[in-house]
């Protein structure tokens, strides 16, 4: 009643100033007392059908309903329920309480009416279950009604209306039930179970247990599976939401109903170019079915990975992967969102699957005589797609396929044989007959033009995915040589040196409106150089092909400093100048790595070097980047969204907070994010340790130091002073200049690098400043030592006053013990006395008695005593060694002293007073 009372008082503040909403008031109230309290059936049924009618068009009188009108119906409904006439009003009436109102003016803060009606209806006793017990009624319109009403209450009272439904007997049941209904009951039901399925995991589990999977393919099957309408669509979306993360209910899937069914929703039927947006959302639902699926269940669970495996196997079993090659390369009219779905499922199925990797490998698609490997045909999508989703979905199955697979690598890989110049850009036409590799060269090296560069770019982002974490085909593609396009004038061009050139035509490429490619085509510079990053880690030979090009060097050190690049292409152009140096096993003059980490100090500076990796770091690609991408639930309010999806418009490139492209961020994933910072923290070790030390002495010995003929010996030893003393300050210098940047790298930590390039660079005042270093080194390595020995004193003398506190506490104690032995002995003589005064005693054994207490008392006392000045008399030794040794060491012994014994001197006080 409380919370009615505030309703109501909602009502009034709302409503209570004008007096049409008042007259609507006062009619519901005598609505309201019509129907409870009326003597003809009949008048008050029109009581009915006239609340109804104005709760329905009018916010004031359902706001009044909402006050007072629930208890009142609700009573009908469980007490008149042989009038189904009355029943059938009511929950009308309810119904409409309960669906909001719409009209043009209304008020920006206007009270949500059906929120608050919602709240009420389900917080009064038992009306849940009383709804639910309604569905059990033969009246159709009754059981249509309060499922409606039911859904109603889902929108905004979704957690009190799963519990009621679990608490109430057999609620679920009878849910289950009305799927068998007749068709308009039926959909109602699927609507409201889909609902309720979506965070209720025990909802979930009664219903599967009920046999929910068989009854969702029946309705399937009887709506025309995709073809079909939105049924279809609430009946994958019940289907995923008891699936979802849950690998016990896919298990169970899998073995009772199989998936049969859900395989033949993917077929094609009749005119498959005709794809509705009805059909395109209900393939969407089963592709989301299949990806969860893939996915096998939650992180968390140990079954996971077993049942992801076992899924695959039976999809692929099943002939899954013909039907997605279907729908993601050979129907180019279906929707964009159909195919880079279907695309990715492909890449899912084969990913740590070697048998389905080896079936993807096998398919051949077409028709005679025009058949080509379903890989070419994935290929051709990624090279000739224009859309950047599809390009980056058809890429995630070249990145799947290579995976951990070093035998399909070099299977792709041996296809890359150059073609002659003159047939090296065959027509589109006569496309199906090339090879992979040939395809793949083909892209690599068109001309320099936008569009191919944009080729380029895809062609090198699936290369990577061969190289990847595989010498062999390193090796092999390292041995390509491309025909020059003008072949009297050059010789053939190592196939990296023209990657390399691409990368650097992708930075001055002009957009179509004239901008640089910092606005238009900034997502091939990261690809180009992802490629490169691949190509040369862990491959020495790799680095000295891309450093027999001088200014390869020189791009990359411009490359690095470019104010107007991104923070990740100027962080992984550090990244491969890292590379050139840790993997470089060269000993050639000014190709080896002492000579490029001297490049990188002199043109750019080593410490703005290394803060070059931590802007890539901090960078949105490298913050975002997940193991995978999340995907959306598909549910009926972002179907259609989700459906007309097309591709990432250029407008909501250019209002992205990040600089980097979105491209980007699709391409690279969490595992090259991580082997990027694994590569920098060794780039970073073997960089400082370059500087840190000099070059490796070299065994030849020069020509200058042999003594030519016709030279006496006393211009042989002068020659030889200056040559020795020439090298001597060539090595000072480079020590101290080597020592003071590793010191500033140390020291700054990312911060300064001005300093280190403006410093002075003269000799004999690094030489100075080398030694000062050291001297000052050796100075805080003896202040260490000291601090040591001074905490190591200090323990102990912690100890010492620990130790005397504890005897001055037994000297205590043993006071204590002595005045309680005076206190017997006086006892005793007040005793004694009034012996004496009885007679009962002689005098003289008295005395005597008196007299041996004392002489044993007194012995007891004495010997304490002596133990303890004996302890006393060692520990003021100890006292006095420890003191000597703190005045060495320059400590102040006083103060260290000072209190120690001063808590027990006031009581002593007290005790001798």
């Amino acid at each position: 009643m409380d919370l009615v009372s505030k309703y109501q008082g909602v009502v009034g503040r709302v409503f209570g100033n004008e007096n049409s909403d008042s007259n609507e008031d006062s009619y519901v109230e005598r609505l309201l007392d019509r129907i409870s309290n009326g003597v003809l059936a009949e008048d008050r049924r029109i009581a009915i059908v006239e609340l109804q009618s104005v709760v329905t068009e009018s916010r004031a009188a359902q706001l009044a309903f909402g006050a007072m009108g629930f208890p009142v119906l609700l009573s009908i409904l469980k007490e008149e329920r042989d009038d189904v006439e009355m029943v059938r009003g009511a929950l009308e009436t309810l119904l409409s309480a309960l669906n909001p109102i719409e009209h043009a003016k209304g008020r920006k803060n206007e009270i949500q009416l059906a929120l608050l009606n919602s709240d009420l209806l389900s917080r009064e006793v038992g009306s849940i279950s009383l709804l639910l017990s309604l569905l059990s009624e033969e009246d159709f319109y009754v059981r249509y009604y309060t499922l409606q009403l039911l859904t109603a209450l889902l929108t905004n009272s979704l957690n009190r209306l799963q519990e009621a439904i679990l608490t109430t007997p057999r609620g679920i049941t009878r849910l289950m039930d009305m799927l068998m209904d007749r068709e308009v009951i039926r959909n109602e039901a699927l609507l409201l179970l889909t609902y309720l399925t979506r965070d209720a995991e025990e909802i979930q589990k009664i219903l599967v247990f009920e046999g929910v999977f068989e009854k969702i393919f029946s309705i399937i099957k009887e709506e025309g599976g995709s073809e079909g309408g939105v049924v279809v669509q609430d009946c994958l979306e019940l289907l995923n939401n008891l699936i979802r993360n849950n690998a016990s209910h896919q298990v169970l899937l899998r073995e009772t109903m199989g998936f049969d069914p859900l395989i033949s929703i993917l077929k094609l039927k009749g005119s498959t170019y005709k794809f509705t947006q009805q059909k395109t959302i209900n393939l969407l639902s089963v592709l989301e079915t299949i990806n969860l699926l893939l996915n096998g269940g939650q992180e968390a669970d140990p079954g996971k990975d077993s049942n992801s495996l076992t899924n695959k196997t039976v999809l692929v079993q099943k002939k899954i992967l013909d039907h997605l090659l279907l729908l993601g390369v050979e129907s180019q009219w279906a929707p964009v969102a159909v195919r880079c779905v279907s695309l990715r499922c492909i890449g899912d199925l084969v990913v740590s699957h070697p048998n389905n990797r080896d079936a993807l490998a096998s398919k051949v698609l077409g028709e005679d005589p025009q058949v080509e490997p379903a890989l070419n045909s994935v290929l051709r999508v990624i090279l000739r797609t224009a859309s950047m989703q599809e390009f980056v979905a058809a890429d995630y199955i070249f990145k799947s396929f290579c995976e951990k697979n070093p035998d399909g690598q070099t299977m792709l890989a041996s296809t890359l044989i150059p073609q002659p110049h003159s047939i090296n850009h065959t027509p589109h036409d006569e496309e199906t007959n090339m090879s992979f590799g040939s395809m793949l060269l083909q892209g690599l090296t068109w001309s320099e033009s936008e569009g191919d560069l944009e080729t380029c770019c895809r062609a090198a982002s699936v290369l990577s995915h061969l190289l990847k974490d595989n010498i062999q085909c390193k090796e092999r593609v390292l041995q390509l040589n491309l025909e020059a396009p003008m072949p009297p004038l050059r010789g053939p061009e190592p196939l990296m040196h023209r990657v390399v050139k691409y990368l650097a035509l992708a930075s001055s490429m002009k957009s179509k409106d004239g901008k640089t490619s910092s606005s238009g085509y900034q997502h091939a510079q990261p690809i180009i150089l992802k490629l490169l990053v691949i190509w040369l880690a862990d491959c020495p030979s790799a680095v000295q092909c891309f450093l027999e090009s001088h200014p390869h060097l020189t791009y990359l050190l411009e490359l690095v400093s470019n104010p107007t690049a991104t923070a990740c292409i100027r962080g992984l152009a550090a990244v491969l100048l890292g590379e050139s140096v840790i993997y470089n096993k060269t000993s050639d003059s000014g190709k080896d790595p002492f000579s490029i980490v001297d490049a990188i100090g002199q043109k750019v500076g080593l410490t703005s070097y290394f803060l070059k990796f931590d802007e890539m770091q901090k960078s949105s690609v490298f913050n975002t980047a997940k193991l995978a991408m999340p995907r959306k639930s598909l549910t009926r309010s972002n179907a259609a969204s989700m459906a007309e999806i097309e591709d990432v418009d250029e407008k909501e490139t250019t209002n992205q907070k990040s600089e980097d492209h979105p491209l980007i961020e699709l391409m690279f994933d969490s595992q090259f994010v991580s082997f990027v910072k694994g590569l920098e923290v060794n780039i970073r070790e073997q960089i400082v340790e370059i500087y840190s030390h000099p070059k490796s002495q070299v065994a030849v010995v020069p020509a200058e130091l042999e003594q030519t003929s016709g030279e006496s010996d006393g211009e042989y030893m002068k020659r030889l002073k200056m040559f020795v003393e020439k090298q001597c300050r060539e090595i000072q210098d480079l020590l101290s200049r080597n020592a003071s940047l590793a010191e500033d790298l140390v020291k700054t930590g990312g911060s300064g690098s001005s300093q280190i390039e403006n410093r002075v660079s003269g000799g004999s005042e690094r030489v100075q400043l080398e030694s000062l270093r050291r001297e000052l080194q050796e100075a805080s390595q003896r202040v260490e030592i000291l601090k040591v020995e001074k905490a190591k004193i200090e323990s102990e003398a912690s100890n010492y006053r620990n130790l005397a506190v504890k005897t001055e506490s037994d000297l205590k104690s043993l006071s204590d013990a002595y005045n309680s032995l005076e206190q017997v002995n006086f006892q005793l003589e007040r005793e004694v006395k009034s012996l004496k005064s009885g007679g009962a005693t002689p005098d003289l054994d008295i005395e005597a008695i008196k007299a041996e207490a004392r002489e044993e008392a007194q012995k007891e006392s004495e010997v304490e005593l002596n133990d303890l000045l004996v302890c006393l008399g060692q520990e003021q030794s100890k006292v006095e060694k420890l003191s000597t040794r703190l005045m060495e060491l320059g400590e102040d012994v006083d103060r260290l002293l000072e209190g120690i014994g001063d808590e027990t001197l006031p009581e002593d006080d007290e005790e001798e007073d």
